[in-house]
């Protein structure tokens, strides 16, 4: 039986980027881009001002202060989306606004607030030196610069960088594309009448929710019972998607099918078990090209394994780099117990204590219990070497979304 960084190891090189496509600015908002883009123009593409005032030379404002202000004639002005000014005379100053063209011969700007305007001259008390004020051409981006590099996270601000260099296009990995396959004679869909013995095919539902977290495009296949031609038919068709994920019938039941049904449909399995609770009876193999990873059929095994062997593979095939939850230092809120041989990862939710942040964990730990999957925030890691935890043993947590509080941290 594999440990969880074994398994994790087996199975990343199987999760490669999928190709590049071109999409427009907007919608490649959540993707990673696939190609080094270079800075195009310099930022800014001229010198500007930083602030509301007047474009002085610093020079002729050695002596300024203020009890000797030197007063200068006003020649014009230079406006943001303005005409370009006029090259400054020579012991003139002109008015300026923020983010408007420094005009030639001026290579510095006396902020407003220490200016008094006396008709058509000015009264600067403030000796600048040169490039006071001044946003230089170039001073945050300069042309031919590495601008953002393949498998840079595509946010909003990336999306605001890229539109500011005139880039409306951009090649970013292609979404994963990922067949869910559920797996039971007792399951249904929602929309069918109850019958005796039979459950919700509730998997399906968040699995497709878990995938598009992630930004893959899941596809939902219809289930298949426990009958192995129907199986191995509903595992072929899996096999054209970028994913197979499958859920139940990974055990060893007598109709647990799934490992006979993807041998028949050409899968060569890797393993079917892991040392993690829950989630113990997970398989991974692939067929040419296409991995596929089968699932435990329990919701709160399943959703723990998807959130440690699945989303990271899929934000691989997304492009993302570091694919992985990153892990948190924690401190146990709650005391727990359990039977040392696998790592469990018990759900909890962070909250703020005294010396950083404390796990707090659900009362009800049983894989059973999928209200505490709506309820966490976090998986926290509990080594299986050990039995016993008590409340403040240090512990690694991952989140699973960010942190969000009632009110603002500011005072």
């Amino acid at each position: 039986m594999r440990s969880i960084r074994e398994a994790l190891d087996a199975m990343m090189p199987a999760f490669t980027p999928r190709p590049a496509e071109r999409v427009g600015l907007l919608d490649a908002a959540g993707r990673h881009l696939a190609t080094d883009l270079a800075v195009r123009t310099d930022a800014p593409a001229f010198d500007n001002s930083a602030m509301d005032g007047y474009a002085v030379r610093a020079a002729e404002l050695e002596d300024a202060g203020e009890e000797a202000p030197v007063e200068l004639p006003v020649a014009g002005e230079s406006r943001a989306g303005g005409p370009p000014p006029a090259p400054l005379p020579e012991g003139a100053a002109m008015r300026i606004f923020t983010g408007a063209p420094l005009p030639a011969g001026a290579d510095a700007v006396v902020v407003q607030e220490d200016t008094e305007r006396r008709g058509d001259r000015v009264a600067l008390r403030f000796a600048p030196k040169p490039a006071h004020h001044v946003r230089q051409r170039g001073s945050d981006l300069r042309a031919g610069e590495p601008l953002l590099g393949a498998g840079a996270p595509i946010g909003p601000g990336a999306i605001g960088l890229l539109a500011s260099q005139g880039i409306g296009e951009l090649d970013v990995h292609r979404r994963p594309r990922v067949a869910l396959l559920s797996t039971g004679d007792e399951l249904r869909d929602l929309s069918e009448p109850a019958r005796p013995g039979s459950i919700v095919n509730s998997n399906a539902y968040m699995l497709a929710a878990l995938v598009r977290s992630v930004g893959a495009e899941p596809l939902v296949l219809p289930r298949a019972g426990d009958d192995l031609d129907a199986l191995t038919t509903r595992v072929r068709a899996g096999l054209e998607a970028d994913l197979l994920v499958t859920t139940g019938g990974v055990s060893v039941g007598e109709y647990d099918l799934v490992r006979e049904a993807m041998e028949r449909a050409g899968v060569e399995m890797g393993f079917w078990k892991i040392a993690i609770k829950p989630g113990k009876p997970l398989a991974f193999g692939a067929a040419g090209a296409t991995p596929v990873v089968g699932l435990p059929g329990n919701p709160v095994s399943a959703f723990v394994t998807f959130h440690v062997f699945v989303a990271p593979g899929l934000r691989r095939m997304a492009g993302d780099p570091a694919p992985h939850l990153a892990p948190r230092p924690v401190r146990l809120g709650d005391p727990f117990r359990h039977r040392p041989g696998r790592t469990q990862l018990v759900r909890a939710r962070l909250e703020d204590g005294e010396d950083g942040p404390v796990a707090c964990l659900h009362g009800r730990q049983g894989s059973g219990d999928l209200a505490s999957i709506a309820w966490a925030d976090a998986l926290v890691v509990l080594p299986g070497e050990r039995e016993r935890f008590e409340p403040g043993d240090s512990v690694a947590a991952l989140p699973l979304r960010a942190a969000r509080a009632a009110t603002p941290a500011f005072a």
